[in-house]
């Protein structure tokens, strides 16, 4: 799922990216190899604390680890390229539609715990939103703030 994530995100060399659930730092370290800076966001602290740890360990400078609420994105650093959400919700968060820049993408599981699709979200330059369902899945749910 991690590989499918990623390959319909599409991160290029030169893009800004934002993660919504570093968990223990895995998928961050492959975004690092893929894009010129990742920003993630954890809301268990202990997971943050050693994601921090161990990507700073591997050598990957060019992302950055903070504990917060992840469907708030991180606004000080907006407009991103891509925003990539590692938990479900009914909706995609507004601030992280917000946060996406015209032309971007961001890619989640939305609907319910029991009826959930990897979805694909296209930003148009116009700010318009198109959604593509991809497969169901089952993740944790993120809370909206």
């Amino acid at each position: 799922i991690v590989a499918l994530m990623l390959d319909l995100l599409a991160p290029e060399a030169d893009e800004a990216v934002l993660e919504v659930g570093t968990g223990l730092g895995y998928q961050a370290a492959l975004l690092a190899e893929l894009a010129a800076k990742v920003r993630s966001v954890e809301i268990v602290e202990e997971f943050a604390s050693e994601a921090k740890v161990r990507l700073h360990e591997l050598g990957y400078a060019n992302v950055e680890v903070r504990v917060g609420d992840g469907s708030k994105g991180w606004a000080e650093h907006a407009p991103f390229d891509k925003i990539l959400v590692t938990a479900a919700a009914q909706r995609v968060p507004k601030a992280l539609v917000e946060q996406l820049k015209p032309g971007g993408l961001l890619v989640m599981p939305l609907g319910p715990a029991e009826a959930q699709e990897l979805t694909v979200v296209k930003k148009h330059a116009s700010g318009e939103i198109e959604m593509r369902g991809v497969i169901p899945v089952r993740f944790t749910q993120l809370e909206i703030a």
